[in-house]
């Protein structure tokens, strides 16, 4: 389980990630591109991935992650009383890689390979 605190925290934490809003609802973008919303109420994440990754997500964890009327757009919801800290911070990654330029995760790969 994880708190809508430790999901800001977490998306923040991605390589030049800023908060914003969009809709009402914090959102999460770098270099101005949206890579994920939180819906605190809900306590949803919401992640924009490829078709492929959203396919993948739902076959291994349904109770985990869901469709919505965003989905053919890319955008899948987490739930966030339904996933661990650790699968968050790959799905977030995830997203965050499927937006970001390939410049920046480059930079963000080498920086991973020198530690």
């Amino acid at each position: 389980m994880v708190s809508v605190e430790q999901a800001r925290t977490l998306a923040l934490s991605l390589p030049q990630a800023v908060e914003g809003a969009h809709q009402g609802h914090p959102d999460f973008r770098v270099h101005g591109r949206i890579f994920a919303t939180l819906r605190p109420a809900e306590r949803r994440f919401v992640v924009k991935l490829s078709a492929v990754d959203q396919e993948a997500l739902l076959a291994s964890d349904p109770a985990a992650f869901a469709t919505n009327a965003w989905s053919r757009q890319g955008w899948l919801e987490v739930r966030l009383e339904r996933i661990s800290a650790d699968r968050l911070r790959e799905v977030a990654e995830a997203a965050w890689r499927h937006v970001a330029s390939a410049r920046l995760v480059a930079q963000h790969e080498a920086g991973r390979r020198n530690r």
